[in-house]
């Protein structure tokens, strides 16, 4: 991906990124700023057209946006003036789903994310985790295929984030849905990447892949458990080095520049 500037330049935000992605897999994306996470995932979701290359599908190219890839945004962009229900409700109403169809599965959904409670209060109204989690219902109403999250938790506090990251496990279990989240947290990707990339930037480009245990280890289970695992020291801290080392390159960069 190429982004044209008006002076004449460009920046090249990725290169050579080539990636298969299996059915059902969980993956987290991390790296430093600037490094083409956001680029990378709206390229999949359709929001960007790739200036070489492409993204498939099931077999099929994608030219923009589709219902068969759900997005769930770091802020819920849910419609304030409705109910909860109405939200998990919007994208099958768009299909043309009859609600005597589509009602029940929202009810499930609203009970799997613990809203069942709170179907007919308005966003407004709820705490900052609760309409994450009407984000996500309102994104498994639609019955997608792939889940894209761009920093989904990443406004949440430390309690509330760490439930979510539970939830999104076991919803990834319960679901079988292939799920791409990007996150700035390393602790964040370890525990809900079982495919961990670590992008580097200028270009933005694959840097190091990592498979790992601990999303498998957290499902159902306490994820303060899980970091006590033997592993996930040592490869927390690998990745931070490998990522404090890129965010010390690129300010020596920019003070290069700017002298």
């Amino acid at each position: 991906m190429r982004f044209d500037l008006p002076n004449g330049g460009s920046v090249q935000a990725l290169k050579n990124v080539t990636l298969d992605i299996k059915s059902g897999e969980l993956m987290s994306v991390l790296g430093p700023s600037g490094c083409g996470k956001t680029t990378l995932l709206n390229i999949v979701a359709g929001f960007l057209a790739p200036t070489e290359g492409g993204i498939v599908l099931n077999d099929e190219q994608v030219h923009g946006p589709g219902a068969e890839r759900g997005m769930v945004f770091q802020q819920g962009a849910l419609f304030e003036w409705m109910s909860v229900r109405d939200n998990v409700l919007f994208g099958p109403d768009m299909s043309k789903t009859p609600r005597s169809e589509s009602g029940p599965r929202a009810d499930h959904l609203l009970e799997v994310v613990g809203l069942q409670d709170f179907k007919e209060k308005m966003i407004y109204e709820l705490s900052g985790g609760m309409q994450q989690r009407v984000a996500l219902a309102r994104c498994l109403a639609n019955d997608p295929d792939v889940i894209l999250m761009d920093e989904p938790l990443g406004a949440l506090d430390a309690l509330t984030r760490e439930k979510m990251q539970s939830l999104v496990l076991d919803l990834w279990k319960e679901t079988g849905k292939t799920i791409i989240l990007i996150t700035h947290s390393v602790e964040e990707a370890l525990l809900l990447g079982e495919r961990l990339l670590v992008m580097a930037p200028r270009p933005g480009r694959i840097h190091k892949e990592y498979r790992l245990p601990f999303a498998e280890l957290g499902v159902g289970a306490d994820l303060r458990e899980v970091k006590k695992h033997k592993d996930y020291a040592p490869t927390r801290e690998e990745i931070l080095t490998m990522i404090w080392e890129m965010e010390e390159e690129i300010m020596g960069r920019a003070e290069g520049a700017g002298s």
